[in-house]
């Protein structure tokens, strides 16, 4: 691309940049007269006005609800180790990538941490989980939350009501003082901003994971704006379809109002983050093209170790990930850590031994690849199943999605590292088995009843399940396609980089860097 072209790629940035903040800093510019955006004065914290948080009136002020200092405590260590799954992101795919485009890999693992932090605070949490006003907000929420205007850092989501009554009150340690008010509704025992940024981290290594499907081919600029209209039209509306209220996850397709079941389960991000990242990966491999001399030419992971300290930085991480996700500290957060180690472990020898037999060698690239496989397939069921049914679907991840990365290659499919075959079939695995494994004895409360009890409820829960990752599957990849496409027929020289910039490596040709420099 000449000079002149990358300036109007720089200008494009900078004016939605500038567009988006600008909008934003005039819709909520501080007023002096009423505390900051908005927020009116309490007697503690800052009382936002917000009907959904928990507030209550004394002495004249309002006052936040109580929240536990322990699960707090605990969500601000499980939302760090979430953030830090995007770097183990990072590492793991350019250990993958060779040696003359990992700067890229990660440079494109930074700026989607810092486009998605910004877009998360100024529009994406409220699309994501504003209120329902309408049937419109079914599909996409409002803007209620922008910037995040009546996001408190001191109040807790739900309603007031006595601490003793509270749902949670059985799992707290220390029995709250008499006539304390707390949450009634979950998540109530953590501020609503935690919830909101714990929920951020989501939101970013989504979008990190599509990477894996566009690396040495697709232009530096155009994907900061992939990565903010994708967060924006994709994301956001299928985490508000899940976790929001929305179509999958607020009752519009419940099949039999006489049972129980009335929403697809996804305990942790089995839809929202991995089958909606996998198969926008695949969409954009397929608009992008294949790499030069794929097939022909060697392009075998140029750094193992590296391969290996990614995957281990994303188990770590990814009990933030799968325990974070009950947003308080009691059985289930201990049962969801259980099964994500165990169906990890059994996904990663699984591969091993499918690599084994197939190659005649135990590939330790396989045993990464396995591990995430794993991780992938149990984020959906983590909250609903036991140790016995994490086995199957380690079993079911390392089998599905090492057979899925065999048929892309058969197909000639250029995903160069496997998004689709392990997040988006890991991810259906995993939506699809948690429907069928579902366990009711996981739950005081008796919730999640899966097709193997053999009842109505399970096989409606079966069906609702896939009818949701149907979904996702379809709008992910759709709506990725027409973005690139509308991207690549706009932008100046398209959005793939020039064969001659392919050739020298996108370190240089992009960046100006190289990760290895012998003197």
């Amino acid at each position: 691309m000449n000079s002149r072209n990358y300036k109007y790629a720089l200008l494009l940035v900078a004016a939605v940049s500038i567009t988006a903040a600008g909008a934003m800093s005039q819709a909520y510019a501080q007023q002096v007269t009423d505390g900051m955006d908005g927020y009116v004065k309490g007697t503690s914290g800052i009382y936002t006005g917000n009907p959904n948080e928990c507030w209550y009136e004394e002495d004249g002020g309002m006052l936040p609800c109580k929240i536990d200092t322990g699960d707090t405590a605990w969500m601000l260590t499980a939302t760090s180790l979430v953030l830090f799954m995007s770097p183990g992101v990072g590492f793991f795919y350019g250990g993958l990538a060779r040696s003359k485009n990992i700067v890229n890999v990660l440079g494109m693992t930074l700026i989607v941490m810092g486009l998605m932090s910004v877009q998360w605070v100024l529009w994406g949490y409220s699309l994501a989980f504003g209120g329902i006003d309408s049937d419109a907000n079914l599909f996409m929420g409002n803007l209620d939350y922008a910037g995040f205007n009546m996001v408190s850092p001191y109040a807790p989501l739900g309603e007031a009501g006595p601490c003793g009554d509270t749902w949670s009150a059985a799992y707290q340690m220390n029995a709250m003082v008499e006539g304390d008010v707390c949450s009634q509704g979950w998540p109530g025992t953590v501020p609503h901003q935690l919830f909101a940024m714990f929920q951020a981290t989501f939101a970013i290594i989504t979008p990190v994971l599509i990477i894996g499907g566009l690396i040495d081919r697709i232009k530096f600029s155009a994907l900061v704006i992939f990565v903010l209209l994708w967060g924006t039209f994709v994301y956001d509306p299928i985490a508000h379809w899940v976790w929001g209220g929305g179509y999958i996850g607020g009752g519009s397709l419940d099949l039999d109002p006489d049972l129980s079941p009335s929403y697809a389960l996804d305990f942790a991000g089995g839809t929202v983050v991995h089958i909606s990242s996998g198969f926008a990966a695949l969409a954009g491999a397929l608009v992008l093209g294949r790499r030069l001399g794929y097939g022909k030419v060697p392009m075998e992971p140029h750094n193992i170790p590296m391969v290996v300290l990614g995957a281990g930085i994303l188990w770590f991480g990814w009990f933030g990930f799968n325990a974070g996700s009950e947003v308080m500290v009691d059985g289930i957060t201990v049962s969801a850590w259980t099964v994500t180690n165990t169906a990890t472990g059994m996904a990663a020898v699984t591969w091993v031994l499918m690599s084994w037999a197939h190659t005649g060698k135990p590939s330790v690239v396989g045993a990464a690849s396995g591990a995430v496989a794993g991780l992938v397939a149990i984020t959906p069921a983590s909250g609903w199943v036991g140790p016995m049914a994490a086995i199957i679907i380690g079993i079911a991840a390392g089998t599905i999605c090492y057979a899925a990365i065999a048929f892309k290659s058969a197909r000639k499919w250029d995903d160069a590292l496997d998004v689709w075959g392990v997040h988006g079939m890991g991810g259906l695995t995993g939506a699809i088995l948690t429907g069928t494994l579902a366990s009711p004895h996981i739950w005081d409360t008796g919730d999640g009843i899966g097709a193997w009890t053999g009842t109505a409820e399970g096989m409606e829960q079966q069906a609702i399940s896939i009818i949701g990752a149907a979904i996702s599957i379809g709008y992910a990849f759709g709506v990725t396609i027409v973005i690139l496409k509308v991207m690549d027929a706009v932008w100046p020289g398209g959005i793939r980089v020039t064969p001659k910039e392919e050739e020298i490596g996108l370190d240089l040709a992009q960046h100006g860097e190289r990760a290895y420099v012998n003197e």
